[in-house]
């Protein structure tokens, strides 16, 4: 045992842990069933199309992630739902219109394809 903590060095047992071959396949092979049951459902839910489920891949983790930078941006309303809402917008002449955004369930999306619970915690500040 001495041998292998005298190896680790200043980053800990977790980290010696993490970046093995074994847990990184295996993160990568869990991460890959998540984004095919949430591709699935996304498909099953029929939203606007430009929504889609990525892979990346950090340092020692794997994110599945439900992006919508083609659409409306709108992946955090498709996972947790919306208020409705009220935008005033303007058209190319400079004339002002109100836009009125109905309320939205959440579809839970990720939640759903990785058990996880489906409830949000806590307000989400966007800058």
């Amino acid at each position: 045992m001495a041998v292998v903590y005298s190896t680790i060095g200043a980053h800990g047992i977790g980290k010696f842990i993490a970046v093995h071959e074994g847990v990184q396949d295996e993160l990568t092979k869990r991460a890959f069933e998540i984004a095919v049951r949430a591709e699935e459902i996304l498909a099953n839910h029929h939203v606007d199309g430009h929504a889609e489920i990525d892979i990346e891949a950090g340092d020692n983790n794997r994110y599945v992630i439900l992006s919508d930078d083609r659409g409306q941006k709108a992946a955090l309303s498709i996972e947790y739902g919306r208020e409705e809402s009220v935008i005033v917008r303007e058209d190319k002449d400079g004339r002002k219109y109100l836009d009125v955004l109905p309320a939205m369930d959440g579809l839970y999306i990720l939640a759903t394809a990785s058990n996880l619970p489906k409830k949000r915690k806590g307000k989400v500040k966007l800058d």
